[in-house]
């Protein structure tokens, strides 16, 4: 397409300098919301710059949550905040990686659909990116789409996206933009806020042959009338279009945050869009609910993926950490949560680590290690009655657990973790077992949005107030059907499963105040506006508790 044609579909592009984790996945998506608010349809899009071909393979310590789908693609976390804050669903169309460009620019030299033209990194991997972007746009109808590219300016890996936008601009001149989030942090030893990561990140950009036309300055507090100065002036951008963006109690806080800097007005204006009257309602009502949560509960969430050396990461669970924040504003509670490893139960026990909370989470996981911590945590929150959440993972513990204490099936297993046991209570699905003989690991598992039926007068079935759902999964393993019978007749009511009653989805002890373990991951359909049923009444049997 050239310079002249008609191009509606309007293109932001985010970039970031100095240090990755800055925050360019939350600015997406609160900028994608503010443009919502305004009546604009928009396409959040992010684009990683590995090769793989999807998040689905990637350890958790190395990358943080995998975020899954409606339609079963395994993506990066941040796909998770632009659905959050957005309060929609999205789809492997809002997802990108260079895995993904390379495979498909291969497929097509293969079957010859370059027409014997030699194949080359530049034009044909922008080319490709540039399909992928009016893909997005074209699947959720937008008027904006917007592109975060992951990792930060500079990075070799991610320059053919910065090219991609580059080439954007020359073509759709104002229908196209680049806004830089980048940091500028106060080192203690001096003691003031230092710009010059800024400055040297936007010249990085430059020299790509990109001019951002909005900096937001990421940092512990608001940026001062002098370092806006100083970014304007060596930066090359309107002092109106340095944007500050301090630290904040919760992330749900910037869209309105970044709205009173007029933000939206200027991205309209450089962009060529009509201004329109926001509608922050919803957000400012939930703002009003977290202020007034002042009561506060102590939640443990029990993991197997939380060390990464000397440090521990809660981003990988952060959709679980984020279902628990909107059902604690939801019940006008303020939620602390306790990050505690499996492998700490396992050499100081659960009686000794987990006494005093209110409620217990284990989320989900692969492998065998730390398991035995994990069946411990559940044994004390089974016997001490405190409220219980397991999910996928954490389903198949209890299952375990239950097995091996209340039926006495010694050594009670996963094959997952014990390909020999006696009693398999969790197997792997048939389909399953073939795929990991062929080694055939990604994309391959029960993945995206499957119906569940719930039992009548379940705790389940109360939450949700209705008696058919759809939840993601993400999970190859699943509980043993030769072992229904004898569970149900010790008091594990299966109160969920699949249409065909094949899959057990959800099992729960009624006699407890709340012990649910469900298969699919409700945590990825939880919303700060609409908060996750199962989560909202385990945090309302915590405060009981």
């Amino acid at each position: 397409m050239t310079a002249k044609s008609k191009h509606h579909t309007k293109y932001i592009f985010i970039s970031g300098g100095v240090i990755s984790s800055v925050g360019k996945g939350v600015t997406t998506a609160a900028i994608a919301t503010l443009l919502e608010a305004r009546g604009y349809k928009v396409a959040p899009l992010k684009c990683d710059p590995y090769l793989n071909v999807d998040a689905g393979t990637i350890r958790p310590q190395e990358h943080g949550e995998v975020f899954v789908t409606e339609d079963g693609m395994e993506t990066d976390q941040d796909v998770g905040n632009y659905e959050r804050f957005m309060n929609t669903d999205l789809s492997s169309a809002n997802y990108l990686t260079n895995g993904q460009i390379y495979q498909e620019i291969i497929r097509k030299e293969r079957n010859f659909e370059y027409e014997g033209e030699d194949v080359e990194i530049v034009p044909h991997v922008p080319e490709e990116i540039i399909r992928r972007c009016e893909l997005a746009a074209k699947r959720r109808k937008a008027d904006v789409v917007i592109a975060e590219i992951g990792g930060t300016v500079g990075e070799y890996q991610n320059l053919l996206f910065i090219e991609t936008s580059r080439i954007m601009k020359y073509r759709y001149k104002r229908d196209v933009m680049n806004i830089h989030v980048a940091y500028l942090p106060t080192p203690p030893s001096v003691g003031e806020m230092k710009s010059k990561p800024v400055q040297i990140s936007v010249r990085l950009l430059n020299a790509s042959g990109v001019q951002p036309d909005i900096i937001i300055g990421r940092a512990e507090k608001p940026l001062d009338k002098r370092r806006k100065e100083t970014l304007a002036m060596i930066c090359n951008v309107s002092l109106d279009r340095i944007i500050s963006a301090p630290n904040v109690d919760t992330i749900y806080r910037i869209p309105l945050e970044l709205e009173k800097q007029q933000l939206t007005d200027k991205i309209l204006e450089t962009l060529d869009l009509r201004p329109r009257k926001p509608n922050l309602k919803g957000w400012q009502n939930l703002m009003s609910q977290i202020n007034k949560s002042k009561k506060e509960i102590n939640v443990a969430v029990v993991g197997k993926y939380f060390e990464t050396g000397a440090y521990k990461l809660s981003d990988v669970y952060i959709s679980v950490v984020e279902s628990l924040k909107h059902a604690s504003w939801a019940n006008g509670v303020k939620t602390n949560l306790h990050w505690i490893t499996s492998s700490e139960i396992e050499s100081k026990g659960a009686a000794a680590v987990l006494k005093g909370y209110h409620g217990i989470v284990v989320p989900g996981g692969f492998g065998s290690r730390g398991t035995e911590g994990l069946i411990q945590t559940i044994r004390y929150a089974r016997e001490h009655n405190i409220p219980y959440l397991g999910l996928c993972y954490g389903m198949q513990m209890a299952a375990i657990e239950f097995g091996r204490n209340v039926l006495k099936l010694k050594n009670a297993n996963t094959v997952e973790v014990d390909a020999k046991t006696t009693h398999p209570v969790i197997n792997i699905m048939p389909d399953q077992e073939k795929k990991l003989l062929k080694k055939e690991y990604g994309a391959t598992m029960r993945l995206g949005s499957w119906a569940c039926v719930l039992k009548p007068g379940s705790k389940a079935h109360k939450a949700y107030g209705q008696s058919k759902i759809t939840e993601r999964h993400r999970h190859r393993y699943e509980f043993n059907n030769k072992y229904r019978k004898q569970f149900e007749a010790a008091g594990m009511v299966f109160s969920g499963t699949s249409p065909d009653g094949h899959l057990v989805e959800i099992m729960e002890l009624p006699n407890h105040p709340f012990f649910v373990g469900v298969q699919f991951h409700p945590e990825f359909k939880s919303r700060p506006l609409s908060p996750g049923p199962l989560f909202k009444d385990f945090i309302k049997a915590s405060i009981k508790k």
